[in-house]
């Protein structure tokens, strides 16, 4: 059975690493099966310090282009004063830290399942990607992007959504990332079918069993 805790999933191909084993930052939380093309992924996480508060939350089975990089919380400089420079940083200066309620603060940035992230792409702190996103190679993220859309540019804007709304609603509610690992394997099939009018049956039929 597929094993998400084998760092490297593919015999002899090193560039392919799954994150969630290598991860030693408890305030970085990655799901299962997630994968990227470096062994350090905690290296494209930036300014999260080790007094940083937030955290960096990624999901299942989500697709990581090389050179992303996710700039968190702590990049930020104070904007409500005269100088944005950081002289509490540096002790020479003898300068007392602002209060935290002085910085641009957003929160935990959150990466829902089965997310395609492009080469070279940057997101910023706070940014939720919603499931089954894509994000365009090269993108800077400055905002939220909804489930199953596909956002690029610099800053990322919306280009289309991946499939009609109940198609999207039907996938939110099935979740298949949640199953267990025996039961993805069997449904894999389905969710590589390009007859996507198939696809919603199937899923009408599961949710139809699930709730029955």
């Amino acid at each position: 059975m597929p094993d998400p805790t084998q760092i490297y999933p593919i015999p002899n191909v090193h560039n392919v690493v799954h994150v969630q084993p290598t991860i030693r930052n408890p305030k970085i939380i990655v799901g299962d099966f997630t994968y990227f093309s470096d062994p350090d992924f905690e290296q494209h996480v930036t300014h999260h310090y080790d007094f940083s508060t937030d955290r960096l939350i990624i999901g299942k089975f989500c697709q990581l282009g090389q050179g992303i990089e996710f700039v968190m919380n702590s990049a930020n400089h104070q904007m409500n004063a005269v100088s944005t420079f950081p002289f509490f940083i540096f002790p020479d200066w003898e300068q007392k830290p602002p209060t935290p309620d002085n910085f641009p603060y957003k929160g935990d940035t959150i990466v829902g399942n089965d997310v395609w992230i492009g080469q070279n792409v940057t997101i910023l702190p706070g940014v939720h990607i919603g499931d089954g996103a894509i994000i365009g190679l090269n993108s800077t993220v400055t905002r939220h992007v909804p489930p199953y859309t596909i956002v690029g540019g610099n800053p990322a804007r919306e280009i289309r959504k991946r499939f009609d709304d109940e198609l999207i609603q039907l996938l939110l509610e099935y979740r298949w990332w949640d199953l267990p690992v025996k039961e993805i394997k069997k449904i894999a099939p389905q969710l590589s079918n390009p007859d996507l009018d198939a696809v919603k049956q199937f899923l009408k039929n599961a949710l139809k069993k699930r709730n029955a």
